[in-house]
């Protein structure tokens, strides 16, 4: 198809959109052209041919327009309107869906507002943990139904994928060349620690047609759900991938926008539901691969711009470049216990913490509270009778922890186990379960007054733990046993707690420059101050 010919569709769009007396927004990439009218889009494929895909025929496009919805709708059937033939009518006119001839293709769509981006929301800070959580939930939910394949993935994919970065990074002449290869060096020499894994991950199905953009610039808002648009449609094998890669591009990408609270909890969320535990290890790889694709693209982004914009994409491109190198520094596995009766904080420590611990994104952090909900196959909010709260109920929860941990601390990655921990027997055997492994443990023991313990238990709505007054009361006649744990008062303010917190264990890993200095990374007092058990 020539310019003129898709220029005159072009036109046809905007005017098609103009008709209902509201301006046309128009938005170009190097792939399509997006027409954005009163409540509705067209997306136009550009009649263009690249190595990793072909648009050059009207046939072509229209397959994938098709291609687009179909996949799309996977996690975003509300966004997506359908697909239309554009058609040549016997007067010349050009009509949506006509008897004629076929010129092009496009796939129409509902508009959102752009501030409702995840990118934009992230960077204005109304991206909020709710928000996070319900995204972990539909990321799970999708992966778990998507299409498995044996053809695609594994590490001989992921070897491909890192020469191809090398290559493209080399291009972008954003780095020298010995920064480039020793880059592609440390790749390869991580790849090959991982190569088994990433290959048994593959034979076990976890390699599926995921998304393969996650990016926050791919996820919106849309009637006040969290929704990814905008997938790989042009090429089978960029988008049938480990679902852990399909992850690591959005959390990296928080990691980017410095929201490691919400990667974390993102992480944290979608292991509740996902059984993909055994790949935690691989993360901090699979991140790093997917900021070099980011900056690299970006790089290339800021060709043909002006002065400003070119300097400021560079600086982003080079960003996520270092960010890339800093994914690949090794961090020591290490377990934390959180301990302490109903009311004292103990999840809302572990949040403050987890993001701070170990490799990227943080610390797995297994909470005996939604341990107990999920073993009841009830959701973590869900009141749970008092038979749930049996001896030997708590003993299989208690157990199910210390065995979860044990795999996140042999994948090599950071837990954090969060429970009351009141019997000594609990706290020896959660000790134990780092020394048999060979790593770091830190026992903390939060307390604070009982009025505290029991205003935060009243003040709790919608909330993991069940604890009651009541079941505070006999707590504290319990026995606890000697704690050697380091105690910690529960009440100082969150900023305060963590740095205490952080100052006191020792992992080797930690880099204390980064110590968090953002409002929206650290947890409100008033948060702490309604912690949950």
């Amino acid at each position: 198809m020539s310019n003129g010919s898709q220029a005159e569709v072009a036109d046809f769009l905007w005017r098609s959109l103009k008709g209902s007396g509201q301006p046309v927004d128009i938005m170009r990439t190097h792939i399509s052209e997006v027409f954005l009218g009163n409540g509705r889009v067209f997306k136009l494929k550009r009649a263009v041919r690249f190595p990793y895909l072909d648009f050059s025929s009207a046939e072509l496009r229209l397959a994938m327009c098709q291609a687009e919805f179909d996949l799309n709708h996977r996690t975003a059937p509300s966004l997506y309107i359908g697909v239309h033939r554009i058609t040549r009518e016997p007067d010349g006119s050009l009509a949506l869906d006509g008897p004629g001839t076929l010129v092009d293709a496009v796939v129409e769509m509902h508009r959102f507002p752009q501030e409702n981006l995840f990118d934009a929301m992230a960077q204005t800070s109304r991206l909020s943990p709710d928000l996070v959580t319900a995204l972990a939930h539909r990321i799970a939910a999708f992966h778990a139904r998507a299409e498995v394949s044996q053809q695609h993935g594994g590490s001989a994919a992921m070897a491909a994928l890192i020469d191809m970065n090398d290559e493209a990074l080399r291009a972008s002449r954003l780095t020298t060349a010995p920064e480039a290869q020793d880059l592609a060096t440390r790749f390869r020499q991580v790849l090959q620690r991982h190569r088994m894994l990433i290959d048994a991950r593959r034979v076990a199905g976890k390699v599926r047609r995921c998304h393969g953009d996650l990016t926050l610039r791919n996820i919106c808002l849309f009637d006040g759900v969290p929704t990814p648009f905008d997938c790989i449609e042009f090429d089978v094998a960029i988008a049938t991938i480990d679902v852990l890669y399909d992850l690591a591009f959005v959390l990296m990408d928080l990691w980017h926008r410095e929201r490691r609270d919400l990667a974390n909890l993102l992480l944290n969320r979608y292991l509740d539901e996902a059984d993909e535990t055994d790949g935690i290890g691989l993360l901090p790889f699979l991140m790093a691969l997917r900021a070099t694709i980011r900056a690299h693209v970006t790089a290339v982004q800021a060709d043909g711009r002006a002065d400003d914009e070119r300097a400021e994409k560079l600086t982003e491109a080079r960003a996520y470049l270092d960010l890339a190198k800093s994914l690949l520094d090794e961090a020591q596995a290490g377990l934390v216990a959180v301990g302490g009766l109903s009311g004292s904080g103990k999840s809302t420590v572990a949040a403050l913490l987890a993001p701070w611990l170990g490799a990227a994104p943080g610390a797995r952090i297994l909470s005996s509270d939604r341990i107990r909900k999920r073993l009841h196959g009830v959701a973590p909010t869900t009141r749970l009778p008092a038979t749930a709260y049996e001896t030997s109920v708590s003993e299989r929860v208690y157990a199910t922890l210390r065995q979860e941990a044990g795999k996140v601390l042999e994948a090599g990655h950071c837990a954090i186990a969060d429970a009351v921990f009141d019997r000594p027997g609990e706290r020896a055997a959660i000790e134990a379960c780092a020394s048999d492994l060979g790593v770091p443990f830190r026992g903390i023991w939060l307390q604070a007054p009982t009025a505290t313990l029991s205003a935060r238990i009243e003040r709790r709505r919608l909330d993991p733990s069940d604890a009651t007054v009541d079941v505070l009361a006999a707590q504290l006649k319990r026995d606890c046993g000697h704690i050697a744990w380091w105690r910690v008062d529960a009440d100082l303010a969150p900023e305060a707690l963590r740095a205490k917190l952080l100052s006191g264990i020792s992992f080797g890993d930690r880099d204390e420059a980064q110590a968090p200095q953002r409002d929206e990374a650290v947890v409100p007092e008033a948060a702490l101050d309604a912690s949950i058990t």
